[in-house]
């Protein structure tokens, strides 16, 4: 071998090495989820700014339907970690647009890759799990991203750090409120059991003190095991007659989505989690009021 042929590859095995040593610079979080306190919190004592049926997004202040204001990459550049849908349709997913929601949250988390990112997804169709949802996720580029726990339910204390879900590019965390337990055609390793795992207070609020409750839950598990997701969306009903219909109240939001609100109702649910804060605050309209900043003050950050 000549000379000029040895430099070349001692270069490259230089080059290699270097960048292999700045992969794995880049590779250990510094920072997490905007910041270095969270980067050693476990994912389960963590709280989550929740965009509640993230779907249903308009500026039309007449679409009664709406739950949000702002369109998904805004929710998600406002502070949104944690996006709740309802997919009530198989069109849904028939048409893509399952597909082309999650595909616009890949483009976040490409952008964005000290984030960790949960999606609680509502199956009320009880869609197969293997062969609806699935897909759709692959789809998307999203399968490689979610994380796979070794053991299913997870304990609240059992999740890994937040440093721990982005060094391994295992930042997605997938829960389903119906059939991921295998009862809708089988199991998916990341699509999770929601109840099992994460328990909800009353949900379509109307009572804007919010009294908590532990109202949806499953086993295995202690409820003291669980996370906890509060539903801190006010509604009002606009036909009070028979069951009524719910609508989002958009007109109380800027109070509802306040910081004395929210903390009132994380309190209140304390009693119930052993002093914990939620992992999940569930907000209609978050563009509106201080939900970043109070889940910022319920994870202990500095605001």
């Amino acid at each position: 071998m000549n000379l000029s042929i040895q430099l070349l590859c001692a270069f490259l095995l230089s080059w290699s090495s270097l960048a292999n040593g700045l992969y794995l610079l880049r590779k250990r979080a510094t920072v997490c989820n905007g910041s270095s306190a969270l980067c050693d919190r476990k994912y389960g004592n963590t709280t989550f700014l929740t965009a509640h049926n993230s779907f249903a997004f308009s500026s039309n202040p007449l679409a009664l339907a709406r739950t949000q204001a702002v369109d998904i990459p805004t929710q998600m550049n406002i502070g949104a970690r944690t996006l709740q849908g309802q997919a009530h349709m198989r069109a849904l997913f028939d048409g893509g647009l399952v597909e082309d929601y999650l595909k616009k949250v890949k483009t976040f988390l490409d952008a964005n890759p000290y984030e960790v990112f949960t999606f609680i997804f509502t199956n009320p169709d009880r869609q197969s799990i293997p062969g609806v949802w699935k897909p759709a996720f692959d789809a998307a580029g999203i399968t490689p991203l979610a994380y796979v726990p070794p053991s299913r339910p997870m304990k609240r204390n059992d999740w890994p750090t937040l440093r721990e879900l982005i060094d391994t590019n295992k930042r997605v965390i997938v829960f389903l409120d119906a059939g991921a337990d295998g009862s809708d055609g089988g199991v998916v390793d990341f699509i999770l059991p929601q109840f099992q795992m994460v328990w909800e207070d009353p949900f379509s609020p109307t009572d804007a003190n919010f009294p908590c409750s532990i109202q949806r839950t499953s086993g295995p598990l202690s409820n003291d095991d669980h996370m906890h997701l509060i539903n801190h969306n006010l509604n009002r009903n606009i036909i009070p007659i028979g069951d009524g219909v719910l609508v989002s109240d958009f007109v109380n939001a800027p109070k509802t989505n306040s910081v004395d609100s929210i903390l009132a109702h994380a309190n209140g649910c304390a009693p119930l989690s052993q002093g914990r804060a939620p992992n999940f605050v569930l907000l209609d309209y978050i563009d509106i009021g201080q939900g970043k900043k109070t889940v910022d003050m319920l994870n202990g950050l500095s605001v």
